[in-house]
């Protein structure tokens, strides 16, 4: 996954990482995580978040299955002048030399496994690599969103360097869509490149997510809107969700 997507990942991702970046220091610090404390973050793609929590002081260490994203990752952060230790693994068998303070799993990384018991697994995971009092905290796309905002659509876009068809089919039986990208890149000739990336996401919901976590030895389970330091409202396209490991 995300091997050709790697080369415009960051062209499509039309988000404000600084304000996410700022968002997940307000969950972190609710969730009691220390000023520059140990963290990891699975899923961490081409580093856009990692990199910015690092300036914030935080000890990052960035964890993507891809090669790819985590080749641009440490281009980024080369050219930042930042120190980021990045390492291709499985966050569902995430491994860590030393306990860590926070846990992170950004832009739909836990909607990426599409099998309720990985789910579990990388639960189970995070906790051991946390010390006591740890937390891990990610955020998901609901099922709203992927059912009926992305389910069964078709989405375009037609920029001066880029265009690409988005076909999404949404299936009830297993709560997962089905996401199909064509992406044409201009080259300087004018000509266009096409890549095709397929994914799947699984539309969780949160009482599996709860229950997923406690089974896995979390406390302290809070749910927030998208982006707000709040509940959860009907409508939001995204939760953000912490955690807590049992203190000594």
């Amino acid at each position: 996954m995300y091997t050709a997507f790697a080369q415009v990942y960051d062209a499509l991702m039309e988000v404000d990482y600084a304000a996410w970046a700022a968002h997940y220091h307000a969950l972190m610090k609710s969730a009691g995580v220390k000023e520059k404390g140990k963290c990891v973050e699975c899923a961490c793609g081409t580093g856009s978040l990692t990199l910015p929590l690092r300036k914030m002081g935080f000890q990052m260490t960035g964890v993507d299955l891809s090669q790819e994203m985590l080749a641009r990752a440490m281009e980024k952060a080369r050219a930042a002048g930042v120190m980021i230790p990045f390492v291709c693994q499985d966050m569902c068998e995430l491994k860590v030399p030393r306990w860590v303070d926070c846990v992170l799993c950004t832009c739909d990384g836990v909607n990426y496994l599409t099998a309720p018991q990985k789910a579990q697994q990388f639960f189970r995971a995070a906790f051991e690599a946390l010390r006591p009092g740890g937390a891990l905290i990610f955020d998901v796309s609901t099922p709203e969103k992927l059912q009926h905002t992305l389910g069964n659509n078709t989405l375009f876009a037609d920029e001066e360097e880029m265009a690409y068809i988005w076909q999404n089919a949404y299936d009830e039986k297993t709560a997962c869509v089905e996401l199909a990208l064509s992406i044409f890149v201009k080259r300087p000739d004018g000509a266009y490149d096409r890549l095709e990336e397929a994914q799947t996401q699984r539309a969780h919901s949160m009482e599996e997510l709860t229950a997923w976590l406690s089974q896995a030895g979390f406390e302290e389970i809070l749910f927030y809107g998208a982006q707000r330091m709040d509940e959860p409202r009907p409508g939001d396209d995204r939760w953000h969700v912490s955690a807590r490991k049992p203190g000594l």
